[in-house]
C-alpha cells in the first residue's frame, strides 16, 4: 500500500484533480535552463486570454482593442511570481528607483517552426533571452524561449541569434497592445533586450519570489481560504 505521509501536497492533488497550471505544474529539474512553459495565447487569437489565477482555468480577459496581434506562442512559466527580487534586478538594470513587481508569474514567448493549432497546453522551452520591459512602474519581463527540440530554432543559445526582424515584432507587440492609436501617452516602455544568462537570472529571481511568497501548495490552499 502507497504512503502519502511524504507526498507533496500538490502531487496528492493531482490524483484526484486538475493541476493548476500555475501551482500545480512543476518549472521543471532542468530548470532554468529547459522549463515547463503554460501557453495562454496564439498568434491567431483576436482576444487576450489568460489564465484565471483563482480557478486555473483560462479566461477571456478582454478583446483585442485594435488590429495588432501577439506574433509569438505566448504565455507564463509556472511557480514564478514577479516580486522584490525580480523588481530589484530591474532597479538595477535600468538605474531607475521606485520599480516593483507586476505581482504575477513570468510571461514568456516561445518561438517555434510548427503549427500550434491550441493553446491551454504545456510545452518544454528554452530561454535565449528576453525583453526587459516595464508596464507604468512595474517589471514585467518578457522571456524569449525556444521550443525544445525544435527543427528550425532548437540550436539557438542566445537571443542574438534570432533575426532581428523577430525580435522587433516582439517589441512592437508589447510597445503598443495596450495604447490607443491617438494616445500621446506611452503605456509600456523596454528599456533592454537582454540574452541568454540574464533571461537565467530572471527566471531564478522570479522561482525565488514565488517560494517566498507561496511556499507549497498546502500554505497557498490556506492563504487562499482567509481571503475569502
Amino acid at each position: 500500500m502507497t504512503s502519502f505521509k511524504n507526498e507533496p501536497t500538490w502531487a496528492l492533488l493531482g490524483d484526484l484533480f486538475r493541476a493548476h497550471p500555475w501551482h500545480g505544474i512543476q518549472i521543471g529539474d532542468l530548470a532554468p535552463e529547459v522549463i515547463q512553459v503554460y501557453i495562454e495565447m496564439l498568434p491567431t487569437d483576436t482576444v487576450k486570454y489568460e489564465l484565471d489565477k483563482q480557478t486555473g482555468l483560462l479566461r477571456v480577459d478582454r478583446p483585442q482593442r485594435f488590429s495588432s496581434v501577439c506574433p509569438e506562442l505566448y504565455g507564463m512559466v509556472p511557480q514564478t511570481y514577479c516580486g522584490e527580487r525580480v523588481a530589484e534586478y530591474c532597479r538595477r538594470k535600468t538605474g531607475r528607483d521606485g520599480i516593483q513587481g507586476d505581482g504575477d508569474p513570468l510571461d514568456i514567448c516561445v518561438l517555434t517552426e510548427k503549427h500550434i493549432t491550441h493553446a491551454n497546453i504545456f510545452m518544454r522551452a528554452r530561454p535565449v533571452g528576453g525583453l526587459r520591459m516595464l508596464d507604468g512602474n512595474e517589471a514585467d519581463d518578457k522571456i524569449i524561449a525556444i521550443l525544445d527540440g525544435d527543427p528550425s530554432y532548437g540550436y539557438w543559445q542566445d537571443i542574438s541569434q534570432c533575426p532581428s526582424m523577430v525580435i522587433e515584432r516582439l517589441r512592437h507587440y508589447f510597445l503598443t497592445y495596450k495604447q490607443a492609436p491617438d494616445s500621446e501617452r506611452t503605456v509600456c516602455e523596454i528599456t533592454h533586450v537582454y540574452g541568454h544568462e540574464e533571461a537565467l537570472e530572471v527566471i531564478r529571481r522570479s522561482r525565488e519570489d514565488y517560494l517566498e511568497r507561496y511556499g507549497d501548495l498546502a500554505e497557498l490552499l490556506r492563504s487562499i481560504q482567509e481571503q475569502r
